[in-house]
Parts: C-alpha cells; structure tokens; sequence
C-alpha cells in the first residue's frame, strides 16, 4: 500500500531542521503517539548528517478486535530517519517503520521544503507492506492509520515546541 503524507510547520527550514535532530522533541512528538514507553537515540545534528532511532512500546488498542489476540497488549514499534546533509533549499532523507515481532513494515522517503508563507512542509512517500496471509489488507489499513496519526501528533507537538 502507498502512503502520502505531510505536515506543516511555521518556521523556517533551518529551524525545523535543528527541532526534528533535537533528542528532547524527538521524545516530545513519540510521548505525543501514544507510546508507554520509548527510547530515542539521535546521532549527527542539524549541520550534517543525522539518524533519529525510536523505539516505542505502543497500546493495540487502535488495533481491530480480530487481530489484538495475535499482538498481545502492547506492540514495539522502531523507527529509524536517516536525514541526509543540508542540501540546497530543501533537506532529504529515508524513513523505515518496523513493527517488531509482526510482519509489518513501512519504508520511505522524507523531504522538507520551504513553504509559500515561510513555514516548512515535511513530504513523506512510503510504502506500507503486511506479509499476513488473508489478512494484508486490514493490517496495511490499521497500520496507515496508525501512521497518520502519529505524524498529526508530531505536527501539533511540533506546533507546540515551535511556539516557544
């Protein structure tokens, strides 16, 4: 399944850039997902190149009643941004999303751009693929549900951070 996705943050390119390689935001915006617990680790910064690294306990709560007996009570979710150096204007990266112990992964591209009123946009290209007989379809969903809401939840965090 493809995913299309962006968020918009009111501030300047350089700025978003040192927030999103900031360890503190980082464990803001996974706090903000839902996680019950988290580790982050950020290696680079803002003036090079930078790996963001979660790793999240999160609630299946959001997860249909058919597949929760499969998952238990919690799922461990890593996450893994490879931004690469600054760039002319704009700043790239990849993204991969591994739901440990379930066969569920999303790989992707990252891309922040300056916007028409001086805020930045995050685009965000991936794919999402469920290797569950039968039952791919209904993963990949609750998945990409799962993934649009934690990237609202960075937004309105970002919001937040960006504010002060």
């Amino acid at each position: 399944m493809h995913l299309s996705a962006h968020a918009r943050y009111d501030a300047d390119l350089e700025t978003v850039v040192r927030m999103l390689a900031d360890e503190e935001f980082v464990a803001a915006k996974v706090r903000a997902s839902g996680a019950l617990s988290q580790q982050v680790d950020v290696v680079g910064g803002p003036a090079e190149a930078f790996t963001v690294t979660t790793r999240r306990q999160m609630p299946t709560d959001g997860i249909p009643a058919q597949f929760r007996s499969l998952v238990g009570a919690s799922l461990e979710v890593r996450q893994v941004e490879a931004w690469e150096p600054p760039a002319a204007g704009e700043r790239r990266g990849t993204v991969v999303v591994e739901i440990l112990g379930a066969p569920v992964r999303l790989t992707g591209t990252l891309q922040l751009v300056p916007g028409d009123d001086g805020a930045t946009v995050q685009r965000f290209e991936g794919d999402l693929k469920a290797s569950v007989p039968l039952f791919a379809a209904a993963v990949e969903q609750a998945t990409e549900q799962a993934v649009r809401a934690a990237i609202a939840a960075e937004e309105r965090t970002a919001a937040e951070w960006l504010r002060r």
